[in-house]
């Protein structure tokens, strides 16, 4: 338990550290400046649905793009639904709208990326590209998730039916493999962990060899064949071999299929930049993803339990170009679920626990405001473990102890926080009776 003492002087240094955010043009010009020249800025959220944390993260891009260059927005969504994006914002689809762009994400939780405050920024990233004269300066949207396997099969086929039909019967006679479960992950881990299936390996490895094999032949034989549609493709295809061993992971070993999907994740982050570096030099990438992705894994009990991260790996591959940005609120409400598939609810958050990292930042007397962790480095206070609450698609306020908080060292595992004290639910795109209504104050627990 943190003593009374250890407590005063962490709020005190906060409160000494911490850079209020009003609103104003100027809030993040301090942490531009700490940004300066790095290449890879990882911007998490504490939480999958609290509107604050996704505007405050687009405000903050905005002015990444517009003022340092950057020229990507890498987020935890998957590939095929995201691309979709892409060619809206860079002006190269037959989407009438951001709304109707944003239509590809229909797998749970749709609105992680279907909500108000996404569709604001795709629709300020459109028109922004619109006034760039050079496809260079335009600013791309991506996914790194791996969630989405049939789609992503689907689009490999579609691909080659263009490019070369014999190529896509053999990606079909390939892919089939999982026709028995409709390319559904999930049910394809479960029946290979039930033993009524065999696994796809051979066919999604010998699939994306050839893809990358015949991928020089492709673009001779089709001039109009974009040379992004050529690496999307391919993406897909390796989507489908690290989802295959994702889902044959995730009825065996948690930790293994959680450093699958981050490996993958960072992987994809990796050939982006590989992918656009050969147009223009240094490519500068915003990662939006959870705290948990995003927060260096080693400074936290998920590191004790051996698992990693993009922001431990981002750290290990490109060491000082990469900065990773926190957030955190002490109480408000969320949108989330109360089990996975489950319908879209707008739920109370329990004010932080006492000792954590929650009750810690909201007791300086900012109602927002963020700081550089790296000044607190030094301070005794935070060179030991405190809880530190996450809420992901899911929130069990019931069990939030066991089920939402875990132990870190916060002035490693992120390079800046930004606390916003009182915060509100993200605002889907399509609303539930649920979400509507609200979850009721009578029934806010009381204890765990």
């Amino acid at each position: 338990m943190q003593s009374a003492l250890s407590t005063d002087r962490s709020v005190n240094t906060l409160t000494r550290l911490a850079r209020p955010v009003t609103g104003a043009p100027n809030d993040y010009d301090s942490l531009l400046g700490l940004i300066g020249d790095r290449r890879f800025v990882l911007i998490g959220e504490a939480s999958h649905g609290t509107h604050e944390f996704f505007r405050e993260r687009a405000r903050i891009t905005r002015r990444l793009i517009d003022e340092l260059g950057f020229t990507v927005v890498a987020v935890e969504g998957d590939w095929p639904d995201a691309y979709r994006v892409n060619r809206y914002v860079v002006g190269m689809s037959d989407d009438a709208d951001a709304d109707a762009a944003l239509l590809g994400f229909r797998r749970f939780p749709t609105w992680m990326w279907r909500n108000r405050d996404v569709l604001a920024f795709v629709q300020w990233l459109r028109a922004r590209n619109d006034d760039q004269a050079h496809p260079a300066r335009k600013a791309r949207f991506y996914g790194l998730d791996l969630y989405s396997m049939r789609a992503s099969i689907e689009a490999v086929v579609e691909y080659l039916e263009r490019v070369d039909p014999d190529g896509a019967r053999r990606a079909r006679e390939r892919y089939s493999c999982f026709d028995h479960v409709g390319a559904d992950g999930q049910a394809y881990g479960y029946a290979l962990a039930a033993g009524i299936a065999d696994p796809c390996e051979d066919e999604v490895v010998t699939q994306l060899l050839e893809l990358r094999h015949r991928s020089e032949s492709y673009l001779r034989r089709d001039g109009s064949v974009a040379e992004d549609e050529q690496f999307y493709a391919e993406q897909n295809a390796r989507l489908v071999l690290d989802a295959e061993e994702y889902y044959h992971q995730m009825y065996r070993a948690e930790v293994s299929s959680w450093n699958l999907r981050d490996r993958h994740m960072a992987g994809t982050l990796d050939a982006l930049v590989a992918h656009l570096d050969g147009r223009s030099a240094r490519t500068k990438v915003v990662v939006w993803a959870h705290n948990s992705h995003v927060g260096d894994a080693r400074a936290t009990s998920m590191g004790a339990r051996g698992e990693l991260n993009i922001g431990q790996l981002a750290r290990q591959s490109y060491g000082g170009e990469v900065m990773l940005i926190g957030f955190s609120t002490y109480a408000g409400r969320v949108t989330a679920a109360s089990e996975w598939g489950g319908p879209t609810e707008r739920k109370h958050v329990r004010p932080g626990r006492p000792g954590s990292y929650e009750s810690i930042l909201h007791a300086v007397a900012v109602p927002q405001y963020w700081v550089p962790t790296g000044g607190l480095a030094t301070e005794e206070a935070f060179l030991r473990p405190r809880l530190e609450r996450a809420i992901g698609v899911i929130y069990r306020p019931e069990t939030e102890l066991q089920s939402h908080y875990f132990e870190a060292h916060l002035a490693t595992q992120f390079d800046a926080m930004i606390h916003l004290d009182r915060t509100r639910a993200l605002e889907p795109l399509e609303l539930t009776p649920l979400w509507d209504r609200g979850e009721p104050p009578e029934t806010f627990p009381t204890g765990l």
